[in-house]
């Protein structure tokens, strides 16, 4: 099966990915710190949550919560003019404001309403928001770097997530422990960028980051009768964080530092299909579900998702069903669109 980009309907979460072009190394700590502000500015502007994320070198990962556009208090000529200075200058801003003058002094309420309309139809769209970030981002990397012409490998990955409890941590857990599998750092709190890195990190931008975490703990805690206090989201999460199965090796004579785990040889036996790692395990090695499933959640969830796909001719007829099981690793009730077969774990970090 090709690439496909699922939709969801009403309030939706997607797991996006997007490399640079030649997989060059152009993210470095000021270009992160850039990365991010423009990224924090889009999520305000356009009212897409970034539940978590994580910044690398050379791409970018993000869990992304779409809302329902009919949930989202309608724009005023005030609300808009409040945020345009996230992503516009004085000049765009003092000309949307006389604009606004003008239409009044009219008396149309229609062109005030057109105004707001072209903001309006931006909010909380995938992919306006993906769009703006890459293309915001590309200005400042080639301006810093002195080049020119394509940023990014093609468009974005994207992955359709479950709203549910399981699904949602899964894919977040993965995205912030990205920095563990390459080997950066040790703990994912170390990592400045990412979502946990920032949520635990105090800084001026850990509120936002909190928030995203939040909201993807919220149902579990809920239902179980708990708070959505920070306190206790992050002992929740910090557990899957670490309940990981990489072997540390200490010191050669003392063995301190050392950590039970699963040893290299236990991964080969993964990769060869002939062992099975928990989820914990395997958060700590490369997935191509997360990037490369195009829907992930539970059986019910991708069945549907499938069908609204094959009544857009988006799938073929001859396939029956949507629902695929995941391979290599105890994955519980969580399905994918795409059965994917050839090196869907990758290798532990080393």
């Amino acid at each position: 099966m090709s690439a496909i980009r699922c939709l969801g309907l009403e309030r939706s979460f997607y797991h996006c990915v997007s490399r640079v072009v030649d997989r060059r190394f152009v993210f470095h700590s000021s270009e992160k710190e850039v990365f991010r502000s423009i990224l924090r500015k889009l999520e305000s502007f356009l009212d897409v949550r970034v539940a978590t994320y994580c910044l690398m070198e050379n791409h970018f990962h993000l869990l992304l919560e779409v809302p329902d556009r009919k949930t989202l208090a309608p724009l005023t000529p005030e609300l808009l003019l409040r945020r345009l200075p996230l992503l516009y200058g004085p000049d765009t801003v003092n000309e949307v404001a006389a604009e606004f003058e003008r239409a009044r002094a009219s008396g149309s309420t229609s062109w005030e309403s057109g105004i707001l309309a072209r903001y309006e139809r931006r909010r909380a769209d995938l992919s306006v928001f993906l769009k703006e970030l890459k293309q915001r981002v590309s200005i400042f990397v080639n301006r810093r770097l002195e080049r020119t012409g394509t940023l990014w490998e093609g468009r974005f990955k994207s992955v359709l997530v479950e709203g549910g409890e399981q699904a949602l941590l899964t894919v977040a857990a993965y995205i912030d422990l990205n920095p563990v599998r390459a080997g950066l750092v040790k703990r994912p709190e170390d990592y400045r960028w990412s979502g946990y890195g920032e949520a635990v990190g105090g800084s001026k931008g850990a509120v936002k980051a909190r928030d995203g975490l939040r909201s993807i703990h919220r149902e579990g805690l809920e239902s179980d009768g708990g708070s959505t206090d920070w306190r206790q989201i992050l002992a929740r999460y910090r557990r899957l964080l670490y309940l990981d199965g990489v072997e540390r090796k200490g010191d050669e004579t003392t063995g301190v530092g050392s950590r039970r785990g699963i040893s290299s040889n236990e991964a080969d036996r993964v990769l060869d299909g002939t062992a099975t790692l928990s989820l914990p395990e395997v958060l700590r090695h490369k997935v191509r579900y997360f990037c490369d499933g195009a829907v992930l959640g539970s059986d019910a969830f991708v069945e549907e998702a499938f069908e609204r796909l094959r009544e857009r001719n988006r799938i073929g007829r001859k396939r029956r069903n949507g629902a695929r099981r995941m391979r290599g690793a105890a994955w519980g009730d969580l399905r994918v669109l795409r059965d994917l077969r050839v090196r869907v774990i990758g290798s532990p970090p080393s």
